[in-house]
Order: structure tokens, then sequence, then C-alpha cells
């Protein structure tokens, strides 16, 4: 509300407010800017990419601009001279496109060789299955490294003392189908992080 403005000693006009109403403090969305790492096996003598190690997650696999990123990044490699290993250790939202599989499993390891193309190995696995071991493609000419993720998780999970921080109480996202529920819940009596009570609780949940 304005009110009149009034003459003062100096005939000067001076608009007089009311006071204002309080301000509520808003949060504005904002950008954010997820680096995604990658690994990149490259010859010594001329620096250029041999293989290219790509290892989905939540950014670049869930439909959204991340995943078009990386789908336009995937297809780049595929039509270079650059081998592709793909790693989708995720059991949520829809696998990276390949043709001709019906297969639907867990998690994945796709290994594309630059002089195999358009074939390509995919290594899929469940929840209670080992992380298969797979051939690091080099050069057609050089002996090709076996990669052995099962015992490399293990050997990080063990270091670092994940057993003692995470909650084995809650429900993995997404939810267990009844079968890998109660297959978990055996595992983790076993390794004893979790309890019987907690066990039937998580069970319960699956069932719900």
């Amino acid at each position: 509300m304005v009110q009149r403005p009034k003459k003062n000693n100096n005939n000067a006009n001076v608009a007089v407010c009311s006071p204002s109403t309080t301000p509520r403090i808003v949060t504005l969305p904002m950008i954010t800017e997820v680096g995604q790492g990658h690994l990149e096996i490259r010859e010594v003598a001329t620096s250029e990419v041999v293989t290219a190690v790509e290892v989905l997650s939540p950014t670049n696999k869930p439909p959204g601009s991340g995943r078009s990123k990386y789908e336009t990044k995937r297809q780049k490699i595929i039509s270079s001279y650059t081998n592709l290993v793909e790693i989708d250790l995720l059991r949520k939202w829809e696998s990276m496109p390949t043709l001709n599989n019906d297969i639907q499993t867990h998690y994945r390891i796709l290994v594309s060789r630059v002089h195999q193309r358009p074939k390509a190995e995919l290594y899929g696995f469940n929840l209670p299955d080992t992380i298969p071991s797979f051939p690091l493609p080099l050069r057609q000419e050089d002996r090709e490294a076996l990669v052995n993720l099962q015992d490399l998780f293990t050997e990080v999970y063990d270091q670092s003392g994940y057993g003692f921080f995470i909650d084995y109480t809650k429900e993995p996202v997404p939810p267990l189908t009844e079968a890998d529920a109660k297959w978990t819940n055996e595992l983790l009596l076993k390794s004893k992080v979790r309890t019987p009570r907690a066990g039937r609780k998580a069970s319960n949940l699956s069932e719900s």
C-alpha cells in the first residue's frame, strides 16, 4: 500500500510504504554436473586408445539426457577402431541395446572387439551367480589379459570393511524377487551380518 505523498519542509514529495510481508526462503532448482569416470587403455608409442572400459551408473543408465549422451558415446566407440568393455552391475533400468538377444539377466558384461564387429560377447549373470571372468580385448596381435572382477570386488570389500557399515537389514533397491530374497537372506545369515529377526523382516518386505 502506498500512502499519498506529503510535502515536507523542503517541498519535496515523499512516498511512504507500509511494511512488506516477510519473505519466505525458497530453494531454486540447480543443474548439477556429475562427472562420469571411465578407463582407457592406450598404445604407449602413439597414445591411441586401444580399449575403452565403461561402467554403467545411475547417471548414464536411466532414461534421460545422461543415457542419451552415453548411447551417443557408445555408438561412436563401436564405429571406431577402439575395443569396448561395458560393465552393467545395476539391476534397475533397461539394459543397453543389443540385437537378437531376448535373454534377461540382472547384470551384464559386454566385450566388443574391433575385428569381430558387429558381433560381440555378452556375459549375462544373476544375483546368486559368480561374476564371470572375461578377456580384456587389446590389439589383435596382443595377448589378452583375463579380468576377474569377482576376486577384485571381494578384495576391495574385505580391505575397505564394507561389512561393518552397510545396513543389511534394509531391503535392496529395486526390491528382490522372493527367490532372490531367500537366497540373499540365507547368505547374510551365514556370513553373520544379519540376525534371524532382521532376516524375517526383510523376507516379509519382499513378499508384500
